[in-house]
């Protein structure tokens, strides 16, 4: 494991580079976003995903969200009527997950089978170039169930178990992971707050 330490408003390209090489090879990141540190791996590299499941031991059940690096990329991996762009165009980027139904790209590891897929474009630039090149996963950096923890060091002794890269910026200050949205229905409907 590598832990490279760095700063939200200096991005540091290399950090970025070394972060997306090891996502394309199969690597799980520990990374910061605009609410919690985040999970990442390749949406389409399933064995990668599988580790994201494994190190949170979430049930394969339970879909994974993604990030991508802006609201024109979401077109990737969901299906998005105007009325719904029009929400997103709104909101992000921004501490949301929005529900969407999701395009055949987006592999079945990360959705557990579900017809439906949870779209984030966080307030942060690092976050956002960490998927550059491919959507990568965003899930809170915790066990399941477990509280979010602040730092890079509590996260990794709750976790007991090791990601490829971490990238530190240091204590977060929110606790709260983001905003979750159902814009799947008639009408938008909050399912987390």
């Amino acid at each position: 494991m590598k832990i490279l330490k760095t700063q939200t408003d200096k991005i540091d390209e290399e950090i970025i580079n070394e972060a997306v090489n090891v996502l394309a090879n199969g690597g799980v990141v520990l990374y910061p976003t605009d609410t919690v540190y985040g999970l990442g791996a390749n949406i389409f590299d399933s064995k990668a995903v599988k580790k994201v499941f494994k190190i949170k031991r979430r049930n394969f059940l339970k879909p994974l969200s993604i990030l991508v690096r802006d609201v024109k990329t979401i077109d990737l991996v969901a299906k998005v009527s105007l009325e719904q762009k029009e929400i997103l165009n709104n909101f992000l980027p921004g501490p949301y997950t929005f529900i969407l139904n999701k395009k055949k790209t987006v592999p079945r590891a990360v959705t557990g089978g579900s017809t439906y897929v949870g779209v984030r474009v966080p307030d942060s630039n690092l976050a956002c170039r960490l998927s550059k090149i491919f959507p990568i996963t965003t899930t809170s950096a915790n066990l399941s169930n477990e509280e979010v923890l602040p730092t890079p060091d509590e996260i990794l002794e709750q976790l007991k178990s090791d990601v490829d890269l971490v990238i530190d910026v240091g204590k977060l200050n929110s606790k709260k992971a983001s905003s979750v949205i159902d814009l799947t229905g008639a009408k938008a409907k909050i399912i987390r707050k």
